[in-house]
């Protein structure tokens, strides 16, 4: 009885009704998102083969065998490929559906100025997973080139090598969104220039730290992919301060 008194209280309906339409418009934002995900994993499920011999021609390395291990290897491959296509699909609708969904907390400015860098964001993610992509060809090539040169043959998991793969360039796709995230930060007020400046070694260490989780078990890979993200922080910072510059020279000239 009191929990059904309760629910009929006057104070909790009033925040059933106000905070309803809120909780239907993310349910909303939350299906649409879904829907893209199911639909994009699908497609990929169903075209597998074609991508993963797109990946497999691309990463040929010569005196390697790529080989299957077991006969439940070709489900798996098709299940992980659907779903790197759902998440590569869906990505961008997550970003325009966040931001949109934060627009009546934004000022008209600050909501203009973060739309317009949504398209420089799926851009750095795409390079991000390109770039991941080619720093593992590249360190197996080397690995593999050495290896035939003391004339000791190669035998690769295609299952464990492609979920390496996708898996990696994902997450580097992700890292690579650093300078947007940095830059939205900035502009509206939450971070300082000047501060984010001084924290300069911690961000160093931070992207090596996020280089080091990622699957590859290799030194020259994580130092391979933490150079871009030390030097796209380092952009992101010259940005900022030309951003300044232009809206102190703005102000500047309706002052006058």
């Amino acid at each position: 009885m009191a929990i059904a008194d309760a629910l009929q209280s006057p104070n909790l309906q009033e925040i059933i009704n106000k905070y309803s339409p809120f909780l239907m418009e993310v349910r909303k934002r939350l299906l649409f998102i879904a829907s893209v995900f199911l639909i994009a994993m699908i497609v990929g499920f169903v075209f597998y083969e074609k991508i993963v011999m797109f990946l497999v021609n691309f990463l040929y390395l010569e005196g390697v065998n790529i080989v299957f291990t077991s006969p439940f290897q070709f489900i798996n491959i098709a299940i992980s490929t659907g779903v790197s296509c759902g998440l590569v699909a869906a990505f961008p609708l997550i970003l325009a559906q966040f931001i949109s969904f934060l627009k009546p907390a934004l000022r008209k400015k600050e909501f203009k100025m973060i739309m317009g860098f949504l398209p420089f964001s799926i851009f750095l993610f795409l390079v991000g997973f390109i770039s991941g992509f080619v720093m593992i060809k590249w360190q197996m090539e080397i690995f593999m080139t050495r290896s035939v040169s003391f004339g000791i043959g190669n035998v690769l998991d295609i299952s464990k090598l492609l979920s390496v793969v996708i898996l990696t360039s994902t997450l580097m796709g992700i890292g690579f969104q650093t300078p947007i995230v940095l830059l939205i930060l900035m502009r509206i007020g939450i971070l300082k220039h000047n501060k984010l400046a001084k924290a300069r070694p911690w961000v160093y260490l931070g992207s090596f730290f996020f280089v080091l989780l990622l699957p590859p078990d290799s030194a020259l890979f994580d130092i391979l992919g933490t150079l871009p993200l030390v030097l796209l922080f380092e952009i992101t910072l010259l940005l900022n301060k030309l951003f300044e510059r232009k809206s102190a020279h703005k102000a500047l000239l309706k002052g006058a």
